[in-house]
């Protein structure tokens, strides 16, 4: 492991027991860092402790319901003092505009927008103070790839992804970045669960004519969590494997 692949200090990842969120911290763990892993499920929490301390890394697991913003608080708190954020909970209701009622939409904001408002503005404070850091935002192609459905899982990426922006100017010239990372379909359990086979249909339209693997987001979370991004600031990376329609020919 080189320098610039070797990361210190504390990771708090959202969303970490399952799919993309689980792959980004065991690789924080395998490059140093000490991870911060929040999620809901008691059991699969500890389960990602387990792994990570079994191959010599350091975890430690905070439950907290992302909905409730006292939650979010909590979940900060506990996180204390640390170098890298990765916002990677987020929750998705492919459902139409008139079929999406109030309880949903205000679900989808809270976990995919405030939540990770809430967090920077409790955790990026200090570590502007610090003088470093660096936050990565989980967004989705939903964000820009107009659908008939999901419009409120859209608005919900497509806001973080402003914020993203946003929050890069803040807190850049306090030593702080601020990056998303904005995949297109992921063979995760959740999206298999709501998808199905289909999952692997969207697979086949973008060039590479397959799904990504929670794996390969991980990689480019790595990247921008690591000194070897360090010029990197305000930028959302699209992983999708190359859109057809935004390809010439």
């Amino acid at each position: 492991m080189n320098s610039a692949t070797t990361l210190t200090g504390t990771a708090l990842v959202t969303g970490a027991t399952a799919g993309i969120g689980r792959a980004v911290a065991l690789g924080l763990a395998a490059r140093g860092a000490e991870v911060v892993a929040h999620g809901r499920d008691l059991d699969r929490g500890a389960r990602l402790v387990e792994e990570i301390t079994a191959h010599g890394g350091r975890a430690r697991f905070v439950a907290a319901d992302l909905t409730d913003a006292k939650e979010v608080a909590r979940l900060a708190a506990e996180a204390g003092e640390v170098e890298i954020l990765v916002n990677n909970a987020g929750i998705y209701e492919f459902t139409s505009t008139p079929d999406t009622d109030t309880d949903s939409f205000d679900r989808q904001f809270a976990v995919n927008t405030r939540a990770p408002f809430l967090l920077v503005g409790a955790l990026a404070p200090a570590m502007a103070a610090r003088g470093h850091g660096s936050i990565i935002n989980i967004t989705s192609s939903a964000a820009t790839s107009p659908a008939p459905v999901g419009g409120a899982y859209g608005a919900s990426k497509a806001g973080i992804e402003a914020l993203t922006r946003s929050w890069a100017t803040e807190f850049g010239t306090q030593g702080v970045r601020i990056n998303g990372v904005s995949p297109g379909p992921v063979r995760t359990a959740g999206t298999t669960a709501m998808l199905g086979e289909n999952v692997e249909m969207l697979g086949q339209a973008n060039v590479r004519g397959r799904v990504g693997e929670p794996e390969e987001i991980a990689e480019i979370v790595l990247f921008l969590a690591g000194p070897a991004s360090s010029y990197i600031n305000g930028t959302v990376i699209s992983a999708t494997g190359g859109e057809r329609s935004s390809l010439p020919g």
